[in-house]
């Protein structure tokens, strides 16, 4: 065989084998040599996280096809940007590009886990019995506030009830003397005696006669209602600022 048949032979045996070099998995170290990948790997080591993103996505603008880019990408959306569709469409790239992966069960499982928590935040409802359970405990904390309700509304009808039904003091028509003189028989010729009231009552007798404030009443409807007068009224509750009487409060009637 001729010297040049044989140089060409060589030239094409090193292309074909070159060939196949970067397109096997082991030639991923070629994507890894390249400038926007390393920056993206240093500013990783820095924990600038945004920043390695950035040199990343620089590093596919040159190679659409780096797998390794993809999969730094992939990583860094799925545990420090918690962006989980990002994360899933980087896997997936990464996968697509290096179908031979030795973590390929591993990227498959973080996809499956980017895909629940995606779910999760997407559709928070809850299930059929948890929403059922939730349903039966609002109805019993109705039933137990509107069960309060009526016991409150019992308690006020009766505190009303006893204020209406305090007994008005009957009104005083005669003084009736301890002593009354005795009647005398048909056949006495002496006119009975009438007695008579006392002209100056004692002070004792003058405020035996009392009132307990009603609701709704004023000093003015007391008077009226007992036919004295509003100064007599205050002589006999010395002290007391009529116009500011209150439920309940005791007063001498004159």
């Amino acid at each position: 065989m001729p010297l040049r048949s044989r140089f060409v032979i060589l030239i094409l045996f090193a292309w074909i084998v070159f060939s196949f070099a970067g397109c096997s998995p082991d030639g991923q170290q070629d994507d890894e040599k390249e400038p926007h990948f390393l920056l993206g790997k240093s500013r990783v080591q820095a924990m600038d996280y945004q920043g390695a993103i950035e040199a990343f996505e620089d590093s596919l603008d040159v190679n659409p096809h780096s797998a390794a880019a993809h999969f730094e990408l992939a990583w860094l959306y799925d545990e420090k940007e918690s962006d989980p569709a990002a994360a899933i469409y980087h896997y997936r790239q990464y996968l697509k590009y290096n179908p031979n992966a030795s973590n390929a069960d591993v990227v498959r499982q973080r996809i499956t886990s980017c895909k629940q928590q995606l779910a999760a935040d997407v559709l928070p409802l809850p299930s059929a019995p948890a929403a059922q359970q939730q349903l039966e405990k609002l109805a019993e904390q109705n039933r137990q506030l509107q069960d309060e309700v009526n016991k409150w509304r019992a308690w006020y009808a009766t505190q009303t009830t006893k204020t209406n039904s305090i007994p008005e003091p009957l009104p005083k028509t005669a003084v009736i003397p301890d002593n009354p003189p005795a009647v005398p028989q048909n056949n006495s010729t002496e006119t009975p005696t009438t007695p008579r009231r006392a002209e100056n009552p004692t002070p004792a007798a003058t405020h035996s006669k009392t009132h307990a404030v009603l609701a709704g009443e004023t000093a003015s409807a007391i008077c009226r209602k007992f036919g004295v007068k509003l100064s007599a009224l205050q002589s006999a509750n010395p002290g007391v600022n009529l116009s500011k009487i209150r439920v309940g409060q005791v007063l001498n009637l004159p």
